[in-house]
């Protein structure tokens, strides 16, 4: 329960403000319906998010448990440097619009997730809880707590959030889980 807990609070946080948050956004302004949007986002998410935390306790299984942990927490601390970094996304057009609202979503949410910070942060979860179904639902928990509220009121706007500060917040979070790491 923590692994899943933990991975759902850690990626809704770190997802505010994040290119795939703002994706979500364009794709919610572009197309109407917003079911096929939230579907494509869970789906990629669910594919993208195994991936790495597969990659993530494939990884942490070559090496032994005390370098892993030290690995772990310095992935955690340079997570924590990287959120501080903020994205940005296009907005031209995209050759998948034409493909409908549910592909373009899972094909522009997939691309977009490639070593984005949720995308690291689920592979140094899932090497820290050896939980991979844990992980994943809670990645993929998270990813749809930042996004779907940002889908549903298309016209929102990510940028009247004080970013910074929560940005902020997610830094001293992944350097909380980096000294929990060393510590416990």
């Amino acid at each position: 329960m923590e692994a899943l807990l933990a991975s759902t609070f850690t990626v809704a946080i770190a997802e505010i403000g994040d290119k795939t948050q703002l994706l979500a956004l364009i794709l919610a302004a572009r197309f109407k319906n917003k079911t096929a949007i939230v579907l494509g986002i869970l789906l990629s998410t669910l594919v993208n998010h195994f991936a790495a935390a597969w990659l993530g306790q494939w990884a942490i299984s070559w090496i032994s448990p005390d370098v892993g942990r030290y690995l772990v927490a310095a992935s955690f601390f340079a997570i924590a440097l990287w959120v501080l970094i903020p994205d940005k996304v296009d907005a031209e057009e995209s050759r998948f619009y034409a493909l409908g609202p549910f592909l373009a979503t899972f094909i522009l949410f997939f691309i977009a997730e490639m070593g984005d910070k949720t995308q690291i942060a689920t592979m140094v979860l899932s090497a820290k809880y050896d939980a991979l179904a844990m992980v994943v639902l809670g990645t993929t928990l998270g990813m749809l707590v930042a996004n779907v509220p940002v889908v549903i009121a298309g016209h929102f706007s990510a940028e009247k959030l004080p970013l910074e500060w929560i940005h902020r917040g997610c830094a001293v979070l992944f350097a909380l889980l980096g000294v929990a790491t060393l510590v416990f």
